[in-house]
């Protein structure tokens, strides 16, 4: 299994959203987020030419970033997933992933630092993330075993601006 782990792209400010808005969850992307993003998709798709499962976080800024992204794979549909929300402990994002098919390429969409020390847990079982993800970055990771701590091998890890340059090259 090959597993694309996307942060979601740029979104409203959190300070000034909550001046306005009770609900931090629905936060929604920027219009300069949704246009990087649906740059940096295409840029994901050269790099990854199928997916076979899109899963986001319940948050609408993921939800809206992983929508972009099955825009850019024919409109996949795309699950909202509680192990994905900020804060959900570790172990129990991991077993999620475990139960995934193990064929074919699945992407999720979350937040920082939660992806993170997801990364770093399933490259080499680590509680302390040694990567960030900036807003709208990608990695993927490839598994020759079922997913777990400690099994996961990188194979990329692009910025947003990287994505859009490789997306461009495709336009």
């Amino acid at each position: 299994m090959r597993l694309l782990v996307v942060r979601h792209a740029i979104a409203v400010d959190r300070e000034e959203y909550a001046r306005s808005h009770n609900d931090d969850t629905a936060r929604p992307l920027t219009p300069e987020g949704r246009t990087k993003m649906e740059r940096g998709a295409v840029g994901i798709r050269e790099l990854v030419p199928e997916l076979t499962t899109i899963a986001s976080s319940t948050l609408k800024r993921a939800f809206d970033t992983a929508t972009i992204l099955a825009r850019a794979y024919g409109d996949l549909p795309v699950e909202k997933i509680p192990e994905l929300a900020p804060g959900t402990p570790l172990d129990r994002t991991i077993s999620w992933l475990a139960a995934l098919p193990t064929k074919g390429n699945a992407a999720v969409v979350g937040h920082e630092p939660d992806l993170s020390r997801l990364v770093s847990a399933l490259l080499c079982g680590a509680d302390r993330p040694f990567i960030e993800f900036r807003k709208g970055a990608a990695c993927l990771l490839e598994f020759t075993a079922p997913v777990a701590r400690g099994a996961g091998v990188m194979d990329w890890f692009l910025g947003p601006k990287h994505l859009r340059r490789i997306g461009a090259d495709r336009d």
